[in-house]
């Protein structure tokens, strides 16, 4: 007698086979989970973004001017501020005063931008530059500039020789240790390159250094130009007839506090244009460069 196994119901294959639209589990089970990416950089740089700052300054000012929280002898409201300028600007005193800080300011900041990119270079690519240079600014670095007034004026009497001459000092020390610490910084490597190419000085410069010191260099060039104008606000106050630091010293004389916040949001506006334009001309120069800011 013969016993056969009980027939399948539908036949193997169909007990076997896959179904095509049910999920793979081992696959996903197996698949690690994709994580988002983290977004870490600062984003895009939005349009005109250095004066939200400065416009909620003066938002803040105005109102709590106009809900009487300032007392108007010591802090005038905005709108008082700005009549007092209108007033300054058209009998022609405010004129003359911008003009002549602007003249002494930009002399003193030209012979301090050239000094200290010199004095950079000549320490940054000699031995010999730098032991003779390097220690002597670092001393003067040390020294407070405006201490030094006294001393200038007895050697270039208290007429604006003296003036220009101390915002020329303001100016290089910065340029020279930013430029001279961007040089030092320039990877040996370069330079074995450079020699092994058979580049002459005045391309080894060209082509290694210059672009090698153009980041320190704008740095220091930034706060160069921010100290011309911080020294020239005190300056402007020994022995001088005209410029906004004596506008302001002959305004404190009289109590005149509107003609004072005048002095100062002009300084105000000169150091945040001057500095914004530094900043446009790196961005253009440096445009090679990939980094954060940009």
């Amino acid at each position: 007698m013969t016993t056969g196994a009980p027939p399948a119901v539908g036949g193997a294959a169909d007990i076997d086979a896959p179904d095509l639209n049910a999920p793979d589990i081992a696959a996903v089970e197996e698949t690690p989970q994709v994580r988002r990416r983290r977004r870490l950089s600062p984003g895009k740089r939005l349009p005109a973004s250095r004066l939200v700052g400065p416009v909620l300054v003066l938002a803040l000012w105005a109102v709590a001017s106009a809900a009487g929280r300032l007392d108007p002898a010591a802090v005038p409201a905005p709108w008082t501020v700005l009549e007092t300028g209108v007033r300054l600007w058209t009998d022609g005193t405010l004129t003359t005063d911008i003009l002549t800080s602007l003249r002494r300011a930009g002399s003193g900041f030209a012979i301090g931008l050239t000094a200290g990119v010199a004095l950079a270079l000549a320490a940054g690519l000699s031995r010999a530059g730098e032991a003779l240079i390097d220690g002597t600014v670092q001393l003067n670095r040390a020294i407070p500039t405006l201490g030094l007034i006294p001393l200038f004026i007895l050697w270039l009497g208290i007429g604006e020789t003296f003036k220009i001459a101390i915002i020329a000092i303001v100016v290089y020390i910065p340029v020279y240790l930013n430029t001279h610490a961007a040089l030092a910084g320039i990877d040996s490597r370069f330079v074995e390159l450079a020699e092994v190419q058979g580049l002459s000085g005045f391309q080894f410069v060209r082509q290694i250094v210059v672009p090698g010191a153009l980041p320190g260099f704008f740095v220091g060039l930034r706060l160069g130009v921010t100290g011309s104008w911080l020294g020239l606000v005190v300056l402007e106050q020994i022995n001088a007839t005209n410029g906004l630091g004596y506008l302001m010293f002959q305004a404190q004389n009289y109590g005149q506090s509107d003609v004072i916040l005048v002095g100062l949001v002009v300084y105000g506006v000169f150091g945040l244009v001057s500095d914004s334009a530094v900043r446009l001309v790196e961005r253009r120069v440096l445009s090679w460069r990939r980094t954060l800011s940009s």
